[in-house]
């Protein structure tokens, strides 16, 4: 997904809601710390940037949480005035005690190993039941029970949600805190089973912080301003999110669709405020043009294929003339794989019949490949329709093989949007030249978008066929470009 960008019109959207979100939270543990102040004491004065010198105080707090005197008000009230605590933090102090958390609050790996060897040990069937007993117990880091702690909290799980999200970047830098990390999805994934998640549309009419949490979320199309964000969810549109019930004002993930007739290519005019109304009881397409993940600390934690086949379920229900389930998607990193090959002199990246294509439009004798990356790196070229007449079979074709083709060591598609609807049940259906001439359409992929369709019957197959042989199905237009 491309980077979260704020609509015009509410360039301060995002500062403002996450700042109403922590200053709601910090006020509701606030209460709650109150209420059995006379039984845990006052929480630790620090600085923001938590030093050296005040991590002794933390610690002292981090132990009393773990240890659980005085009954479940007093746990509470301990777990929530530790969460201020770290929400009072700046980037640096949450640093300090995330460290703290993940390198002394880690299994004790002295006594996993002994009960590991008294489980080797053991003789009979009650000491060897006991031994692993003992085993779990050993196996899992007193942090963990401190992080579940902060789950019982009101919005802890948001707050746990978020933690992840800074933990993740953090630990791209500072190893020490991936086990943390691991621990902290473990749990995630375990609260957010699918099972448990709510799937509702949002309209119009939803609230007003929604929607505007829908324009800052929003990962791949940019929310250009409220006129947009409408349009986006008019009659003819649709828009569904997955909720957790504890996160019930949160959405996790979302999608929006259009419901047009036939197969759309051109996300221009897909999101055409000027573009007459549809009928969606005449519809017989649904295109998902837009899938955002709304929360970074979610990331791994997989429920976009759910949403999907249970958003094309409810459509099908309730638009009996919709046939065809289909995205309009981008290909993020399509010019990035085409610079690498011809920065490592790939052989056959253009053919005889490219090349002349291209030196005819060019006016020239010959086009090699840095005269290629050279046309798609200027500005304007997607105004010359003589220029875009000669490059659209040439880069449909590198398209199709990057897609189809580029792996990664795993053997699943390089491209992660690819990946992600392959391993969903999709097929490659259709490349569709100039679909995305925005400025960040043109960067990552030369303008091209794709359409990959969810035949429903087909899902499960397809599925099957991509995880378990790295088979890509596509469509026979695909196939062509491809030989």
């Amino acid at each position: 997904m491309s980077e979260v960008r704020l609509p015009t019109e509410s360039r301060g959207a995002a500062p403002s809601f996450i700042d109403r979100t922590l200053r709601n939270l910090r006020d509701a543990w606030r209460d709650i710390s109150q209420t059995a102040r006379s039984t845990i004491g006052g929480a630790p004065t620090v600085t923001p940037a938590l030093p050296e010198s005040e991590l002794d105080g933390v610690r002292e707090r981090i132990n009393e949480c773990l240890e659980g005197r005085g009954g479940e008000v007093s746990a509470r009230a301990r777990a929530a005035a530790l969460g201020r605590l770290y929400l009072g933090l700046n980037a640096d102090g949450r640093k300090r005690f995330l460290k703290l958390l993940a390198e002394e609050f880690d299994v004790d790996h002295g006594a996993a190993q002994a009960a590991a060897a008294a489980l080797i040990a053991a003789k009979d069937d009650r000491a060897r039941a006991k031994a692993e007993r003992e085993l779990r117990a050993a196996l899992q880091a007193p942090r963990v029970r401190l992080l579940t702690q902060f789950n019982e909290l009101p919005d802890g799980v948001k707050f746990l949600v978020d933690m992840r999200a800074e933990l993740m970047r953090l630990s791209r830098e500072d190893r020490s805190l991936a086990g943390l990390e691991n621990d902290l999805k473990t749990l995630l994934v375990g609260w957010f089973d699918v099972g448990f998640l709510e799937l509702q549309r949002i309209t119009w009419d939803s609230p007003a912080a929604l929607l505007e949490k829908l324009s800052v979320y929003e990962a791949v199309h940019q929310v250009r301003s409220w006129v947009d964000l409408k349009n986006r969810l008019d009659s003819d549109r649709r828009c569904f999110a997955f909720f957790h019930p504890r996160m019930p004002s949160e959405p996790l993930i979302f999608v929006e669709v259009a419901l047009v007739n036939g197969m759309a290519g051109n996300i221009q005019a897909l999101l055409d405020e000027k573009a007459p109304l549809g009928d969606p009881r005449n519809a017989d397409t649904a295109i998902f043009y837009s899938i955002s993940n709304a929360q970074k600390g979610l990331a791994g934690v997989s429920f976009g294929g759910f949403l999907i086949k249970r958003v094309a379920d409810r459509l099908a229900s309730e638009f009996p003339k919709l046939k065809t389930f289909a995205t309009l998607s981008p290909i993020p990193g399509f010019r990035a794989w085409l610079d690498q090959q011809f920065a490592e002199g790939v052989p056959g990246v253009l053919d005889k019949n490219d090349r002349k294509a291209l030196a005819q439009a060019l006016g020239e004798d010959n086009v090699n490949k840095g005269a290629l990356k050279q046309l798609l790196a200027a500005n304007g070229w997607t105004r010359d329709t003589k220029l875009t007449a000669a490059l659209e079979g040439p880069m449909l074709r590198l398209v199709a093989r990057y897609l189809v083709q580029a792996k990664r060591e795993d053997g699943k598609a390089l491209n992660p949007v690819a990946n992600f609807h392959l391993s969903n049940g999709a097929r490659v259906e259709r490349l569709n030249w100039l679909g995305d001439t925005s400025k960040n359409g043109l960067q990552q992929s030369a303008g091209i978008m794709v359409n990959y369709e969810y035949r429903l019957g087909d899902i499960e197959e397809n599925h099957e066929a991509y995880e378990g042989e790295g088979r890509i199905v596509t469509s026979s237009s695909i196939a062509k470009l491809l030989k």
